[in-house]
């Protein structure tokens, strides 16, 4: 599966009306803990199909970080059936994110 680029337009169908859990990764593109974090999620991408992985720029989208209450990135949000479960924020381990799903 992969990484799905989370929007305004799409945010509804592709995470909150998901029928399996979504991390969704809460990023910028000046952001240097986000550029550490994203190979991780990426690798995460490639080996498990159970669950979806969205990508969302806060500073494209922001009306949904600031929904979400995402004040530091990188975020990682988990949702499953279209509610928040789990969040992290700061950069962590593969382990460490596997384990939020």
């Amino acid at each position: 599966m992969a990484v799905v680029v989370a929007t305004t337009d799409n945010f509804e169908t592709e995470v909150l009306s998901s029928d399996v859990p979504v991390l969704v990764d809460f990023w910028a593109s000046w952001c240097g803990p986000c550029k550490m974090l994203s190979p991780v999620v990426d690798e995460i991408v490639e080996e498990h199909s159970e669950f979806k992985v969205c990508k969302l720029n806060v500073d494209d989208q922001q009306d949904i970080a600031l929904k979400y209450k995402v004040m530091s990135i990188p975020t990682l949000i988990v949702f499953k059936n279209g509610a928040e479960v789990k969040r992290s924020v700061g950069v962590i381990p593969k382990e460490e994110i596997l384990a939020l799903i």
